[in-house]
């Protein structure tokens, strides 16, 4: 009974991002409003006065239940439009427990919305976000590939496992929405760029939706594929690109130490001179490392001393893992170059690193 006073009492705006829309804008008002759901706020991302008749319609149905409308030119992008609400949020509903998006385009039911805000009131420090079953037989082989393929990116670059990346309906806490307003990201990349602000810092709770499919007569869509797309992947592969060049820097004080180190004791140390060389070479390497992980590529909130005590326990089984590989390949490989054999060896310990790195190592969820 408690819960659902909690659930009635709970302030959650519904944001809708609307760039042209058509009837569906409507009918999906209507049916809010029968339901009682709201308020809703709307973004008129720069639409032509050609559409200025639904707004107005849409107007009048969210107002009464204390719904806003907010309208510009030009046309900015949904990332924009949705910044645009947060703002409007945070200076005019600080009470709000947090909101929920969803699109204009009728492929989000009342019902779904409604699920979606239910479960950010039960966890009102996690990003909700509504997931789509995608079956094979019932989309285009480029579009499930390609969902599949940025499904599978994501869950690397971002370290954790998102089963639906393009989904627009979302339920976002106060505090990461204030976060979010000045997130970079301007169109439909910036819904990306939210998950990726949530990797580490906030848990993410998945929930079942209803895939509303339309025919091709049907079915309108603002999302340009190449160059949308182009941007979601720039968004993509801007963190690991930091990661990358940190890495980089560091694999290469690593390996020139490590090559030094080699020439000094060979002679001296026949038989651990790989293993000290890789040692002193690592401690050096990774000190510089850590630093410019933690302030640069992951910008973490994790307590520093327990983040240096993760990334120091990673750095030497790492460490142990690139000497004893090494050691064994040069043994079984007679005649083998020892830098050579490091470099493909920390490859590969480099692509795993990453992924530990961010999701252990860095993590930084908010608890509060």
């Amino acid at each position: 009974m408690e819960n659902e006073l909690l659930k009635n009492r709970a302030l959650i705006p519904i944001v809708i991002p609307s760039y042209e829309p058509d009837e569906r804008l409507i009918a999906l008002l209507h049916d809010l409003d029968e339901k009682e759901m709201g308020p809703v706020i709307i973004v008129n991302d720069g639409s032509s006065e050609k559409y200025d008749g639904i707004f107005k319609e849409a107007e009048s149905i969210i107002s009464k239940r204390g719904g806003k409308f907010i309208s510009y030119r030009p046309n900015r992008g949904k990332g924009r439009a949705l910044k645009t609400a947060f703002s409007y949020i945070t200076e005019n509903m600080p009470d709000a427990l947090g909101c929920v998006t969803a699109d204009s385009d009728g492929q989000h039911t009342p019902d779904c919305i409604n699920r979606i805000k239910d479960t950010l009131t039960a966890n009102p420090n996690n990003l909700i976000l509504g997931v789509r079953k995608f079956e094979k037989k019932d989309i285009p082989w480029k579009s499930w590939f390609g969902n599949t393929v940025t499904i599978g990116v994501f869950s690397y670059v971002a370290g954790m496992r998102v089963s639906d990346t393009q989904s627009g309906l979302r339920g976002i806490p106060f505090k990461f929405m204030k976060e979010l307003i000045d997130c970079k990201g301007e169109r439909f990349e910036y819904e990306m760029q939210m998950l990726l602000e949530c990797a580490g810092r906030y848990d993410l709770t998945e929930v079942p939706i209803a895939t509303i499919y339309e025919s091709k007569e049907n079915h309108q869509t603002h999302f340009k594929p190449v160059r949308d797309s182009l941007r979601i992947y720039k968004i993509l592969g801007k963190k690991f690109v930091k990661f990358l060049f940190a890495s980089l820097s560091s694999f290469v004080i690593d390996i020139l130490l490590f090559h030094l180190f080699v020439f000094l004791f060979k002679d001296a140390f026949t038989a651990l001179y790989i293993t000290m060389a890789t040692v002193g070479a690592r401690v050096i390497s990774a000190v510089y490392n850590y630093l410019i992980n933690y302030k640069f590529v992951f910008k973490s909130r994790a307590s520093k001393s327990v983040s240096l005590a993760k990334y120091a326990l990673l750095a030497i089984v790492q460490m142990l893992l690139s000497a004893g590989l090494v050691s064994l390949i040069v043994f079984l490989i007679p005649g083998a170059w020892e830098t050579l054999v490091k470099i493909i060896v920390d490859t590969v310990l480099f692509l795993l690193s990453y992924s530990i790195q961010q999701r252990f190592v860095f993590s930084s969820k908010s608890k509060s």
